[in-house]
């Protein structure tokens, strides 16, 4: 009898692996469709950039510490799962709640009991992802399973534009019918998901500092470094309103970005599975700087989108390429666990840097918050480029020995 891993496979992809790419497609175009217009909608009810950047960014680390626990359990009892079942459904309940605030901090309430929904099923959702993949495979399943992300990402913005321009400004009507795809996605994970296989001799015991590499160490401060320059992409949706954007095209835009991010996740993933995944961060980074750097400059609309479908290419590069990384620096029945520490030190990392950008949004002007998240890319680039040298001289030394 096959091994899960080598089971019917859907449009080339392991059977597991679609459907959990599936649910994640169904799941994004939910919060997607809310995401897109959350920044307008907030402005409407009075919220500051400040305050706007600060709502994202407790929502996103506070539920993040949930991240690193969640996989640390998973590990533990060698189920993925239940924590993904708990977690989509918080996403598919909660979501449509929006509909009913009045205040920036129900907003707060309401996206931060939604998040941790996130933080429950992100690092189990992942380790099961790598525990379904050879090998060989894991960059271009990674990207693959962030393409179907994005794919949500795609779709939930079109929708909220149709509905925006058949009931102009009429936000509340999209967050009511943001629950449909979302609890399609609680039912896709419900029946078509199975658990990744795993001997009990895989099954985690005591965990210490000890138990991974200087190597993942070293990779979490170069993230931590970047993710303190990435802030939430909710500014970006501001400055487009800024310069001219008509709000009802807003959600537009964000389409643009994750339809390039689409097109070349599962290239991007499978070319790291070739050439190295510290080659593609590198050049995810270094674009990242540029980019940033553009958005900061730029008062073009034109420009502006051209720069959001680069955005997108740097997405690709880096998010499902980032994860297959972790995996292959951490021992298989630890992969839970390291996935959520890595998770939870991007996601805990955002309130800072939502909180900065948002300040300087404030209180000094459009561009500063795109310059220094710039200057932070610049330094992780520099980091990475040392941990690739680093690494191929360790290999040569092993190599010699």
């Amino acid at each position: 009898m096959k091994d899960e891993k080598e089971g019917k496979k859907i449009l080339g992809i392991e059977r597991n692996i679609f459907f959990v790419g599936l649910t994640s497609f169904l799941t994004d175009t939910a919060t997607k469709m809310i995401y897109a217009i959350m920044p307008l909608f907030l402005m409407t009810l009075g919220a500051t950039k400040t305050e706007l950047s600060l709502i994202e960014g407790i929502a996103e680390s506070t539920a993040s510490v949930l991240k690193a626990l969640s996989g640390w359990w998973s590990d533990k009892v060698g189920k993925n799962k239940p924590f993904m079942i708990i977690g989509y459904a918080f996403t598919a309940l909660l979501s449509p709640l929006f509909a009913f605030v009045t205040t920036p901090l129900q907003v707060l309430i309401v996206r931060f009991t939604e998040r941790i929904g996130k933080g429950i099923r992100t690092a189990p959702r992942d380790s099961l992802v790598a525990g379904s993949s050879e090998e060989n495979t894991k960059g271009k399943n990674f990207g693959f399973h962030k393409a179907m992300d994005n794919s949500g990402a795609i779709l939930g913005p079109l929708l909220a534009t149709g509905v925006l321009l058949l009931f102009p400004r009429d936000y509340r009507k999209v967050f009511l019918l943001a629950a449909i795809p979302g609890l399609l996605g609680l039912a896709s994970i419900i029946f078509f998901v199975k658990e990744a296989k795993r001997d009990k001799t895989e099954r985690l015991g005591k965990i210490s500092l000890k138990d991974f590499s200087p190597r993942y160490y070293a990779f979490m401060v170069i993230i931590f470094i970047f993710t303190l320059g990435n802030s939430t992409d909710a500014l970006l949706l501001i400055k487009a309103s800024d310069i001219g954007i008509l709000d009802s095209f807003i959600p537009m835009i964000y389409l643009i970005f994750n339809a390039v991010s689409v097109l070349f996740a599962i290239p991007a993933g499978m070319l790291s599975d070739k050439i190295g995944r510290e080659r593609l961060i590198i050049f995810g980074y270094l674009l990242y700087s540029v980019i940033y750097f553009g958005f900061g400059r730029t008062s073009s609309p034109v420009v502006l989108i051209l720069l959001f479908a680069f955005y997108g290419l740097y997405s690709a590069a880096t998010d499902g390429v980032q994860k297959a990384m972790v995996s292959d620096l951490i021992d298989k029945n630890k992969s839970g666990t390291g996935l959520g520490l890595y998770n939870s030190i991007v996601g805990i990392t955002l309130l800072p840097a939502s909180v900065i950008a948002g300040l300087l949004y404030d209180n000094v002007n459009n561009q500063a918050p795109f310059y220094y998240g710039s200057v932070m890319a610049l330094v992780a680039t520099f980091l990475m480029i040392i941990f690739y040298w680093s690494g191929k001289r360790t290999l040569k030394q092993c190599s010699n020995n």
